[in-house]
């Protein structure tokens, strides 16, 4: 397969600003933020050079936060420590400590976000 399996995700917010404030921090970049379609935005970083996957914050109606359903995983590249500082930093809860999947699968770990939501980092080491 030469694309992505998946190439949008979308993480609902019920306090938009609180949740920018929260991605910003843990992503260590400013997110960019429009109004689509009576939808607040707020964009994770991208490389349009690059294409792969990406997302957004999302606060609109139908959209409610939720620590049930499907985990998005935020790729850490070699070594998730410095996420997890920074999502204690930002008010979020790691709420599965990292563990090893397996030597040639790396690391996961679970955290709760500002607005409720759980999602999953992955690295290397």
């Amino acid at each position: 397969m030469e694309q992505h399996v998946i190439d949008w995700f979308e993480i609902p917010a019920a306090d938009f600003d609180r949740a920018v404030k929260f991605y910003s921090t843990v992503v260590d970049e400013e997110l960019y933020t429009q109004e689509m379609n009576g939808a607040k935005m707020a964009f994770m970083p991208f490389n349009p050079e690059k294409p792969g996957v990406s997302g957004a914050v999302v606060a609109a109606e139908g959209y409610t936060p939720s620590a049930d359903g499907l985990h998005v995983y935020f790729n850490c590249g070699e070594d998730m420590a410095p996420w997890i500082e920074r999502i204690k930093a930002a008010g979020g809860e790691i709420v599965m400590p990292k563990t090893l999947v397996r030597e040639d699968i790396g690391y996961i770990a679970r955290f709760r976000d500002s607005e409720g939501n759980v999602l999953s980092l992955h690295s290397k080491k």
